[in-house]
């Protein structure tokens, strides 16, 4: 995260308003059925991406905590006779991809736009000088707080969004 630019608790506040702003108007614009399009290199259509940025939007505040209290502890090991852990961050995406799979867009984009609203009131009632706290999100994605989060709930964000479009665009094209 060396090459990112460090970013403000009131730059990132803008960035994620935009962010979820942009995100809500180029994907509700969408013609029925552009979701259904692959564009993802797992396999995802649109719509599973966006099951996807909505999913996960609940969890950015969950940062902030591992700024203020440090990462969770680590589990033991698995034993012979315990099940073994779903983990890492593939199984949890794979997980909201089918929690939502009969969610329709309309469903989705309200599940980020609340989601979205709860990690702007918790980044608003967290103290400022957290921000500057280094963490390490689930992704691996390692900086102080604010550059994180601005990674990982504005940046990530949209290139998912720019996945969809394409993929989106892709499809309304002959040939």
């Amino acid at each position: 995260m060396a090459d990112q630019p460090a970013v403000s608790k009131s730059q990132l506040l803008a960035n994620l308003r935009l962010g979820g702003e942009e995100l809500l108007s180029k994907l509700e614009g969408l013609p029925a059925g552009a979701l259904e399009a692959g564009c993802y290199e797992n396999g995802w259509n649109g719509r599973q991406v966006l099951a996807h940025i909505a999913a996960i939007e609940w969890t950015y505040p969950r940062l902030i905590d591992i700024a203020r209290n440090g990462p969770p502890e680590k589990k033991p090991e698995a034993t012979a006779t315990s099940r073994p852990a779903k983990g890492g961050i593939n199984s949890y995406n794979d997980r909201q991809i089918e929690r939502y799979a009969d969610a329709t867009t309309a469903e989705l984009l309200d599940i980020f736009r609340k989601n979205r609203a709860t990690t702007i009131a918790t980044i608003e009632a967290t103290e400022d000088e957290l921000f500057a706290t280094e963490i390490k999100s689930a992704g691996g994605v390692k900086g102080p707080l604010a550059m994180v989060l601005n990674f990982v709930a504005v940046m990530h964000v949209k290139t998912h969004v720019n996945d969809v479009l394409d993929a989106a665009a892709r499809a309304q094209t002959p040939g």
